[in-house]
């Protein structure tokens, strides 16, 4: 199996899937939404929402530049794909970026089938009885 830098067990794995699983739906009903440009004027909210991609976006960024393997580095590159999306969605709006709601589903959705692949490639816990630890 690949050594693995950041996903370096089951319990990791498992995070990152529910992390990924958990924006692929916020990323379905965001995308339900219509998003105007953020401009001078925008509400707070906006320029929250904005603030927040632009740090998740730099965190997956960097933890793409630390990840190991060809999976690891491409699971990470799909997140950091769609948190990008959705930054420029956020800044641009729908009228210019209408597609990139459907293409943060589609890496999102990309990203839960490979830490799928990720997870079960992470040996499952060894449950070793009393007797058996008696025999060895």
């Amino acid at each position: 199996m690949a050594r693995f830098v950041i996903l370096t067990n089951r319990r990791r794995a498992i995070i990152a899937l529910v992390h990924t699983v958990f924006f692929l739906l916020l990323a379905v009903v965001t995308g339900l939404t219509v998003v105007r440009p953020l401009r001078g004027g925008a509400p707070a909210s906006a320029w929250i929402i904005a603030s927040i991609y632009v740090i998740v976006s730099g965190v997956l960024l960097v933890l793409t530049g630390l990840s190991g393997p060809g999976r690891e580095r491409l699971y990470f590159g799909l997140c950091t794909g769609s948190a990008v999306f959705g930054l420029l969605r956020q800044l641009l709006g729908d009228s210019q970026l209408h597609v990139a709601v459907y293409l943060r589903v589609f890496m999102l959705a990309c990203a839960v089938a490979l830490g799928f692949v990720i997870l079960s490639g992470h040996s499952k816990p060894i449950v070793v009885s009393a007797a058996e630890r008696q025999e060895q």
